[in-house]
């Protein structure tokens, strides 16, 4: 019996051992993409450039300082142009009260009765 009980504990120990294992699933896959900072396939491989030399590299190209210029060349044009949309702004008031106060001098000039002279 006493045989026939540890038979019994060791197949079963077996059959859930050897048991196929089911996958979890599409779900448990996760793709790893891994980030890494040089270009090259193998960072000691010629050739191998990290990504902030490349970067300096670039930023060092003629092509890069010409459109760095370029672009700070627009950036005056439109402070200029603001600049002189702004004073044309200004202007424009201190215009209309120079006009307004013209106006009034000949309303107050034309309505007086020393200034109008007298038919006889």
């Amino acid at each position: 019996m006493k045989n026939l009980l540890s038979a019994v504990f060791i197949f079963g120990v077996l059959f859930t051992a050897c048991s196929k294992k089911e996958s979890p699933g599409f779900g448990a896959e996760q793709v790893m993409k891994v980030h890494y900072d040089t270009t090259a396939i193998d960072s000691f491989s010629n050739g191998a450039v990290s990504v902030d030399i490349a970067r300096k590299i670039r930023m060092s190209s003629p092509q890069y300082l010409d459109s760095v210029k370029q672009a700070k060349k627009r950036l005056e044009e439109k402070k200029k142009l603001r600049e002189e949309v702004e004073k044309e702004n200004k202007k424009k008031p201190e215009e209309e009260k120079k006009k307004a106060d013209a106006e009034k001098k000949q309303k107050a000039s034309e309505t007086s009765p020393a200034a109008t002279p007298k038919a006889e």
